[in-house]
């Protein structure tokens, strides 16, 4: 098997893994979707998200859901967990992290389409569910 298309990923690798203190994009690492002329669904579900609360720095708890089709690139999943780790200690609200989320990982891979849902834990009597959405625009030259 041909494993030059994995060559750069570097966190598998690692036998001790460090948690980031707050997201970056730099974390995520991709590899070459060897079936790209295919369309198909790839969904990660991340149900112990956690995050602060900007205002009073308590703990929010959600569940992430990533739906994407992928183009020439796929997301690495331990990277995707330690990038959705580094969320643990950082203060943003529910709609920024989604919104943060699908942007990072679409500015990483650019899949043909993407959708973040967040649903979060009640906070305050009430709960918050998000959802965004990316779809690549069409190469009117084709």
């Amino acid at each position: 098997m041909n494993s030059n298309y994995i060559k750069d990923l570097t966190l598998l690798t690692k036998s001790v893994t460090v948690v980031p203190n707050e997201p970056s994009s730099k974390i995520l690492e991709t590899f070459e979707n060897r079936y790209s002329s295919r369309d198909y669904t790839i969904t990660f579900d991340c149900p112990e998200f956690t995050s602060c609360c900007p205002v009073t720095g308590q703990p929010d708890f959600g569940k992430i859901t990533i739906h994407y089709i992928a183009d020439k690139k796929c997301i690495e999943s331990k990277s995707l967990k330690l990038y959705l780790f580094s969320y643990r200690n950082f203060n943003t609200f529910h709609e920024e992290a989604v919104n943060r989320i699908l942007d990072d990982l679409v500015a990483n891979c650019s899949p043909k389409e993407m959708e973040i849902i967040g649903k979060f834990m009640p906070r305050g009597g009430i709960s918050i569910n998000v959802s965004a959405k990316y779809k690549k625009p069409e190469n009117k030259n084709e």
